[in-house]
């Protein structure tokens, strides 16, 4: 008996050791876990802020082209109104899923600016739907998109924690 009363320190400090180091591997694999699922989620969460700016900037896009058209913007590539309208139909279908996957995936502050970069793109389309020629009023349009683009942008850096981005205000002789 005095034997195994001699062994049961070391006995004891074996069960200690394997209990701890058990404990650590399974705190580390579940710091991991939560780090690797996050960053899929940022993955996630950044593919469906990049897709919903590329289908509302395709919108936007159409829009210069058509108005252009009736002489409001100086697009290189105006659209007529019969080109324009099968393309502007897509451009808005194309918005409601990535809108869908915005509300599910985005943090509350870019999906208000989101509402508020889209509700400008739609106005876009509405002035141009309405064959308004008025530069002027136009230029107001674009000065509002870009402002709510930039906010957008804006707010996905800081949801991501991306460093500032390129302000994208190079003139293009639109103004």
């Amino acid at each position: 008996m005095s034997a195994f009363l001699q062994q049961l320190p070391a006995l004891l400090g074996v069960v200690i050791g394997a209990l701890g180091s058990y404990l650590a591997v399974v705190r580390g694999d579940r710091a991991r876990f939560r780090r690797e699922r996050a960053a899929r989620w940022e993955e996630r969460r950044l593919a469906v802020y990049a897709g919903y700016a590329r289908t509302v900037k395709q919108s936007v896009t159409l829009a210069y082209r058509l108005a252009a058209h009736y002489g409001n913007d100086p697009h290189p590539h105006p659209l007529t109104p019969q080109q324009a309208e099968p393309l502007l139909t897509e451009a808005s279908a194309a918005r409601d899923p990535s809108g869908e996957a915005l509300l599910l995936l985005g943090s509350p502050v870019v999906v208000e600016r989101a509402r508020a970069w889209v509700v400008v793109a739609m106005d876009m389309e509405r002035f141009v739907r309405d064959e308004r020629r008025d530069a002027a009023a136009w230029r107001l349009l674009l000065v509002r998109q870009r402002a709510a683009r930039e906010g957008y942008y804006a707010a996905v850096r800081e949801d991501l924690a991306l460093p500032p981005g390129h302000p994208a205000t190079w003139p293009t002789g639109r103004s």
